[in-house]
């Protein structure tokens, strides 16, 4: 297909479902991922598993990735500073962060600012990586906060405003800054690296950038109690749901990958409900079904005059790009 030829709208369409899959299955991993953190709490230090975890998807990655990297070492001097940047805020500052937020502030606050990764990758994307920024992306964007906030506030949203403005409120909204910036800067900082060596190198920086976390914090030893749930951070939180993160952002963009983070309660009210028994009410059904209506509108493409999809670089990123 040449690059100026505008594919069918029902072409694109299916490319855009095939993209969102990607980042769909980091969803349902991290919605996992919550439920490991909670058992984590009292097995195991965050510090400790934070670099255990990196660390050992590190060493599973070596035999597979590191040759081809060695060789590519050449590409890895002129961008390591780059790399070494998006380690910093995609595996190390939000995630370092979320663990000292959860401390000082409430599930229900830190849930409602993670709700605003959307709308700032949005706005941050517009300023910095030149997409386009749509009245369709930004009303998607607060649909779906309305949701969120509707569902974490357990139908309230008053008490959002009771427990007043914590230290981990101002935490957490570093760490989303930062993990928004994460896909709004991998996004820009265009490398002629592949995706599975890009990850690579990435982890590799966030595993030295965490040894001073690690050995300042209480340091847990690993043993048969949190062993499953440092291979379960490792292998598909810290492997699995970065490389498909990646791919979503190359495909569809920062600002339209990041509206998934909005099912994430929406998985893990399901999950609980389905593992856990917890029992579900008409606010998870309200707020829900709110974030479904604007991830739906998010994803939409912007339409052009002829009212033909409006072709694009995720177009030519999906077809072009090398995984």
């Amino acid at each position: 297909m040449s690059s100026n030829t505008t594919p069918p709208a029902n072409s694109t369409t299916s490319i855009m479902t095939s993209a969102a899959l990607a980042p769909l299955c980091t969803v349902l991993i991290w919605s996992g991922n919550t439920i490991v953190t909670k058992a984590a709490s009292g097995v195991i230090s965050p510090g400790s598993i934070s670099f255990y975890r990196w660390l050992l998807a590190f060493l599973v990655l070596l035999p597979f990735v590191g040759r081809a990297a060695w060789q590519n070492r050449t590409v890895l001097k002129q961008y390591w500073l780059k790399l070494a940047t998006l380690s910093a805020l995609g595996m190390v500052i939000y995630q370092s962060l979320a663990y000292e937020a959860a401390k000082t502030t409430s599930a229900v606050n830190m849930g409602v600012i993670v709700a605003l990764m959307p709308l700032l990758s949005t706005l941050l994307a517009s300023a910095l990586a030149g997409e386009k920024l749509t009245a369709t992306n930004l009303a998607g964007g607060a649909i779906s906060l309305i949701g969120l906030i509707y569902l974490t506030s357990q139908g309230h949203p008053a008490t959002l405003l009771s427990g007043g403005f914590h230290i981990g409120d101002g935490l957490m909204i570093v760490a989303v800054l930062s993990n928004s910036l994460y896909g709004v800067m991998l996004k820009r900082w265009a490398m002629p690296i592949s995706m599975w060596q890009q990850l690579f190198w990435q982890i590799g920086f966030s595993t030295i950038l965490l040894i001073p976390v690690f050995l300042m914090g209480d340091i847990s030893a690993i043993n048969s109690a949190n062993l499953p749930l440092v291979l379960y951070a490792a292998i598909p939180t810290s492997l699995v749901a970065p490389l498909c993160w990646m791919i979503g952002i190359q495909k569809l963009g920062a600002a339209r990958t990041s509206l998934l983070i909005n099912l994430l309660p929406i998985i893990v009210a399901v999950l609980a409900w389905a593992i856990l028994h917890e029992q579900l009410y008409a606010y998870h059904t309200i707020g829900g079904a709110l974030a479904l209506i604007g991830v739906g509108l998010g994803l939409r493409q912007a339409k052009i005059a002829k009212g033909e999809t409006e072709p694009g670089a995720d177009q030519a990123a999906w077809e072009t790009e090398e995984v």
